[in-house]
């Protein structure tokens, strides 16, 4: 019962995280800045003077010669190199006082991304020359996910406006984004999953490992994104949940998706059949306890990674999948392939096979419940050639094959 109510916990969170359908959202912020109304106008009105003044916008100029439309050339780079570039319309223009905009083309995503999209700016002037100005974006969510991502950024975003108001100076980046506190989350993780492990030295050491599992995992993608030209990479650590690997700019081709999801767990495979040949050569020279260790390392990095390979559409091994089969039977076939040998794994363990299929129907009911609400790019991504198609495929059976293996080898050790 213990284990049926966890499962159905751990599903509930995923899906809420990922696919609820929370409908129409809206999420604001507001910040009082100690400036006069005309100076937050020009920056935050797209045609104003000082609409370039947090990086991100290169130039604006009105489209036909309508000041109510305009094209946003970024400083983000697209998937071609270039800028992208956004085409708006705005709505309800009171100046200094605030607009309504919405997005009608995009150069890198599909039109459906801002089909729901509203943002809106309101600036009320206040006594002794200060103004209160509030920020609001409303869309259609499915996942509590970007709904978050969405609150802070715009709380962010109107507090280093405030800052650019008041003195003049675009404070770039944030605390968040600082390796320290990366650290001191990844740190937060550990202690939050110590108790899930058992409040002892032993149970600290598989909450440190486990973070640190993570962290390497994370590492392997960011090292995939710079492979494949990007000039920027980072990590963001998600206490408990787990981190998230972010590239410099959107993906260009199937194959650089496919590489990507599959480096997180390629580049740890090597860490776990490492700690597997060095636990066969010195084992008989090291303290039991040691030895003992470096198994529970190679278990824990083998598990870890092996979930992330499940054919669950926002899986790492859902992500290869979809890349490599563009039909919806190609992907059934590989994502149940895979999955039979997952549970054949679970098998081998020794556990017992009625929660093996149960564990199995969860990642299939995963696997659906996330399907299909991703980011469209304006355009397909580049199909894989034969060559690198094989080179994917090789690579996630590979992968997939040695953590099985790290992980047979390790529970076989440990519980024998």
């Amino acid at each position: 019962m213990f284990i049926l109510f966890g499962l159905a916990l751990t599903v509930g969170l995923i899906w809420f995280v990922m696919a609820a359908p929370l409908g129409r959202r809206s999420v604001g912020a507001s910040v009082l800045v100690d400036c006069a109304a005309e100076r937050v106008w020009r920056a935050l009105y797209p045609f104003g003077a000082d609409a370039g003044w947090n990086g991100a916008i290169a130039h604006v100029r009105p489209l036909d010669g309508d000041a109510r439309t305009g094209r946003i050339v970024t400083a983000h780079e697209g998937r071609d190199g270039k800028p992208i570039e956004r085409d708006f319309a705005l709505e309800d223009v009171v100046a200094p006082h605030g607009f309504r905009m919405r997005y009608t083309a995009d150069s890198a995503l599909d039109q459906s991304h801002w089909r729901n999209h509203r943002y809106e700016v309101a600036i009320a002037p206040l006594p002794g020359g200060r103004c209160r100005v509030m920020l609001c974006e409303t869309d259609t969510y499915r996942g509590a996910a970007f709904f978050v991502f969405r609150f802070f950024a715009l709380r962010r975003m109107a507090g280093k406006l405030k800052i650019w108001a008041e003195t003049g100076r675009f404070v770039k980046g944030g605390v968040f984004e600082r390796p320290s506190t990366q650290l001191a989350m990844a740190g937060v993780s550990a202690l939050l999953l110590w108790p899930l492990f058992g409040l002892d030295a032993f149970g600290l050491f598989l909450s440190a490992t486990l973070t640190a599992v993570v962290a390497l995992h994370e590492l392997g993608h960011m090292a995939a994104f710079r492979l494949m030209g990007h000039r920027s990479a980072r990590m963001i650590f998600i206490p408990v949940l787990g981190g998230l690997a972010l590239g410099g700019r959107p993906y260009d081709t199937r194959f650089e998706v496919g590489f990507a999801a599959l480096m997180g767990a390629g580049f740890s495979a090597f860490l776990a059949a490492t700690l597997m040949a060095a636990h066969s050569l010195l084992a008989a020279g090291l303290e039991p306890l040691h030895a003992r260790a470096l198994v529970v390392i190679a278990l824990i990095c083998a598990l870890f990674n092996l979930g992330n390979l499940a054919p669950v559409w926002k899986f790492d091994g859902g992500q290869v999948i979809r890349q490599l089969f563009a039909s919806r039977l190609g992907q059934g076939v590989a994502a149940s392939t895979l999955l039979i040998c997952m549970v054949a794994t679970g098998i081998a363990l020794g556990v017992p096979l009625h929660l093996m299929l149960v564990a199995g129907l969860v990642i299939a009911v995963l696997s659906v419940m996330t399907a299909g609400n991703g980011v469209r790019p304006k355009r397909p991504l580049t199909a894989m050639s034969g060559a690198e198609r094989v080179a994917i495929a090789a690579g996630l059976a590979a992968v997939s094959l040695t953590h099985a293996a790290v992980l047979v080898w390790s529970v076989g050790l440990l519980f024998a």
